[in-house]
């Protein structure tokens, strides 16, 4: 009498040497994601830090985060514009109108800092639902109603300055935002509470993946990110936890700038709401195929709509950190390269201009890559003129391996 045993069901679990072909397998296929951001952000680096020693001091350093708040906030709200194949050509001056509702309720009517806030949040959330109504119900392109927004905006803001006077902001909670630090004490504390709270995350989605069959990530895999997360966010605030002021015992300047945790929030924030929420699954679904999504009964107009508000928003949030490292408002507020360079953090993370590709993540590299040549440059003794001209060659390239990326997706089948 004989047996037959049924052979055992096994599965391969993922290994890290599987997972680095797999993501190598999607950068032949196209799919870079945030690589040449980070490339370009390491080089650029490199190369300062080499002709320019003080690059690297700690104060040079604290600098660059205060020096690219606002355009990456800004950048932040304008991915999820872009995601639904659209553009905002009014985020700059929609930043500078919020800035100035922020100014006159709080100096010229002497309101509390929260209610001139939440004044300039709700004019952010206004101009977003006008801006996204008009697209999405009336049918005008994004491109001519942002860009008649652009030069009407310019005029409010002339209006609320009383026709270019500079109103100063003297609230000390509002100064801080972009001019304090926080305690070198508390600023570790973040970073571990950051790091264990992104380490429990991880095992957590590969936990859940596993109990629903899913390939997960290997524990060396997710053990490689939080280290490496450790290595840069720890490093990052060993360096500005060092004393920086040339005269410390008249004003000592050590800890993280306020502004850092603002933007690190604002990260998790809309990450989760893009990545972890069918909001989110809808945006990428109307930049891919508008017309697809709507026959799979998504509310196209709503979430075009939606996103605007988001960007606008936002751009209401980079207007209240501009006001506040500048201490003022003036009719220039969210002019000049704002926009330029908003649009251009966007595009130089890694977000299509195409529609239907992009994270929030990218406007954080994005804009560390605007600053980091603003500030090089500058400590070069460049002139603006080589910084725009350096800038708009680092967008034309971005924007270039978009393209070249997309054929490459398409030809591979990956999109």
């Amino acid at each position: 009498m004989s047996t037959t045993m049924a052979p055992e069901r096994t599965t391969q679990s993922p290994t890290l040497g599987s997972g680095m072909r797999r993501y190598l397998e999607r950068v032949r296929g196209g799919d870079m994601g945030a690589l040449p951001a980070v490339f370009g952000l390491v080089v650029l680096c490199v190369v300062f830090a080499s002709l320019r020693p003080a690059f690297l001091t700690p104060i040079n350093f604290a600098n660059l985060f205060t020096q690219g708040a606002q355009i990456t906030v800004i950048a932040m709200g304008l991915v999820f514009v872009l995601l639904i194949g659209e553009i905002d050509l009014s985020a700059g001056f929609a930043s500078g109108v919020c800035a100035a509702v922020l100014a006159v309720t709080l100096t010229n009517q002497g309101l509390p800092w929260y209610v001139a806030t939440v004044a300039a949040i709700i004019t952010g959330v206004v101009i977003g639902t006008v801006l996204g109504t008009l697209v999405a119900k009336v049918g005008i392109p994004s491109f001519v109603v942002t860009l008649a927004a652009f030069l009407a905006f310019q005029g409010v803001v002339l209006l609320l300055v009383s026709g270019g006077t500079n109103i100063s902001i003297r609230d000390e909670v509002i100064l801080a935002i972009a001019n304090r630090n926080l305690p070198p004490a508390l600023s570790w504390a973040l970073f571990a509470l950051g790091v264990a709270g992104y380490a429990g995350l991880q095992l957590l989605r590969a936990y859940r993946r596993r109990q629903h069959g899913l390939p997960a990530d290997p524990l060396s895999v997710i053990a490689l990110r939080v280290g490496a997360l450790v290595v840069i966010a720890g490093l990052a605030v060993y360096i500005l936890n060092l004393e920086r002021s040339r005269n410390a015992l008249i004003v000592s300047l050590k800890g993280v700038p306020v502004v850092v945790p603002l933007i690190v929030l604002l990260l998790i924030l809309w990450t989760f709401v893009l990545r972890h929420t069918a909001f989110g699954r809808h945006i990428y679904a109307v930049g891919g195929n508008a017309e697809a999504a709507r026959r799979a009964g998504i509310n196209v107009d709503r979430i075009k709509i939606s996103a605007f508000v988001i960007c606008s928003t936002m751009a209401a949030i980079g207007g209240i950190i501009a006001a506040s490292r500048g201490a003022s408002v003036d009719p220039n507020t969210g002019g000049s390269n704002v926009l330029l360079w908003a649009v251009g953090a966007a595009v130089i993370g890694g977000t299509s201009l195409f529609g239907g590709k992009g994270r929030v993540m990218d406007a954080v590299l994005g804009g560390a890559v605007i600053a980091v040549i603003d500030n090089g440059m500058g400590l070069m003794g460049y002139s603006s003129g080589v910084k725009y001209i350096v800038t708009g060659a680092v967008l034309l390239l971005a924007a270039g391996v978009d393209a070249i990326s997309r054929k490459r997706a398409a030809a591979s089948g990956l999109r």
